[in-house]
């Protein structure tokens, strides 16, 4: 079965029209939708086909459902066509392009408090899922290099987490054989706790993942606290489990707007962290970073050498043939912005999500989980009583061009459904108070003209 289909029942769905301006290939003005035609388009008519496609997609600019960068400066769209051709898995072809992804390494590892920056061990991926893969496989790999100094058993390991993480966790402990035990949260505690963490962990316990900024209400998660947790388990029971820190927002939010917060390689106990350059790192889809403390917390069975100028270079990813532009532009955000750049954009957007969410919780019909006091992004309920939903207010809202998902909390706390805005570069005050205006029209409009009440509503579907 495909995982996706087209169904519909009008008799044109196996073909395209085309506008009489454009007809004249295919024969009656139509392209076949499903097999290549037989003959050419001219290049302007191939783009327009596939422009007036694509009109049926959301703006991306309004998109509040995203964590993805939405938003570059014109130079960086030159940088990024310049470098569309550049395969970064060819380092003796574009060696520049490679020491390019090699500073950027260094300056996310000086950033996050790594104590060899200037050697230090990393890589740019496709994105964070791609940096989580990779750093869950580096914790596997040690954990059973020590099950085996130890003469032990390595075949039952197992990853603490909350049950808030994102899917690409789950999917690396299904397609890695580790047991994924996932800490239940509540209303109280929306995130991995040190208690949880305590309660979890075993001798076959690989790591614990840690989250700055869940996407589900996009608090941080207490690093420092857990590190503590685990220390005081080290301590009474010998279980010595390192923390991998899934930064995808926060690693890129934390270290201008939250200095003093201690989260990163500061802490003995974290081996590596990944983060999405295309969220907050502001750079297009799709680039990722991973980092490890030091090369001892990478296992060489996992690094594979490549000729380099001819020397070698040690490279590490699932991916292959992917495009240079996305480490282009991220060396240019890092350079053009600087610390002082990125705590300026930063602090604007959590300004408009605390703003925004300070409006949203004096409106009666809703309430708070979270403020945007962690990543620029918060959720909100509709409150019992109130005659809709929040999947009507997604629904609703949509028609002036807002998407504003509306989902079901993680496992055990499933009753409670909220809708999350997520503030990016970009998104202004003004723009959030167009979303507020909107927000109110939506409403009233659901307060006056109540829905059906077979009208059936599902989650977001992201």
């Amino acid at each position: 079965m495909p995982l996706h289909s087209y169904e519909t029942g009008h008799k044109r769905e196996h073909t395209i029209g085309l506008r009489p301006q454009l007809a004249g290939v295919e024969g009656a003005g139509e392209l076949p939708r499903f097999r290549m035609p037989d003959g050419s388009l001219d290049a302007a008519s191939a783009y327009q086909v596939v422009h007036d496609e694509l009109l049926l997609d959301g703006n991306a600019r309004l998109n509040l459902a995203t964590f993805v960068t939405t938003w570059m400066e014109a130079q960086a769209h030159v940088l990024m066509a310049e470098c569309v051709d550049k395969n970064m898995v060819d380092k003796d072809e574009y060696p520049q392009t490679a020491e390019l992804e090699r500073r950027c390494v260094n300056m996310l590892a000086d950033l996050w408090h790594a104590s060899s920056a200037e050697s230090a061990t990393g890589t740019s991926t496709t994105g964070s899922s791609e940096g989580c893969m990779l750093a869950g496989l580096a914790l596997k790999w040690r954990w059973r290099q020590q099950r085996a100094a130890l003469g032990e058993p390595a075949d039952r390991p197992n990853l603490v987490m909350g049950a808030n993480v994102q899917v690409c966790w789950e999917k690396f402990c299904r397609y890695w054989d580790v047991e994924s035990r996932l800490v239940p949260v509540t209303r109280d505690a929306t995130h991995l706790t040190p208690d949880g963490v305590r309660a979890h962990c075993d001798e076959n316990t690989i790591g614990v993942v840690a989250i700055m900024g869940s996407t589900f209400d996009g608090t941080y998660e207490p690093v420092a606290d857990i590190a503590s947790a685990l220390d005081e388990l080290a301590s009474t029971s010998g279980i010595d489990v390192p923390i991998h820190v899934d930064g995808a927002s926060g690693a890129f939010v934390a270290p201008f707007l939250d200095p003093d917060l201690v989260w990163d390689f500061g802490l003995p106990r974290v081996q590596s962290i990944n983060a999405s350059g295309h969220k907050y790192g502001l750079v297009y889809p799709g680039i990722g970073w991973v980092v490890w403390r030091d090369r001892s917390a990478l296992p060489s069975d996992l690094v594979f050498n490549v000729d380099y100028l001819g020397g070698e270079m040690p490279t590490f990813g699932l991916n292959f043939s992917r495009p240079g532009a996305q480490v282009a532009a991220q060396y240019y955000n890092l350079i053009r912005l600087g610390r002082d750049g990125y705590r300026r954009v930063q602090q604007e957007c959590r300004d408009v999500a605390q703003w925004l969410a300070g409006q949203i919780a004096a409106l009666p019909e809703f309430e708070l989980l979270s403020d945007g006091s962690g990543i620029p992004a918060f959720a909100f309920r509709v409150i019992d009583g109130t005659g809709f939903t929040v999947f009507d207010v997604s629904e609703r809202i949509r028609e002036r061009g807002w998407i504003v998902p509306a989902y079901k909390m993680p496992p055990d706390l499933e009753d409670l459904a909220v809708l999350r805005v997520v503030v990016r570069n970009g998104f202004s005050r003004d723009l959030a108070a167009l979303l507020l205006g909107d927000l109110k029209r939506t409403v009233d409009r659901l307060n006056t003209t109540p829905l059906p009440a077979d009208d059936v509503r599902t989650g977001f579907h992201h």
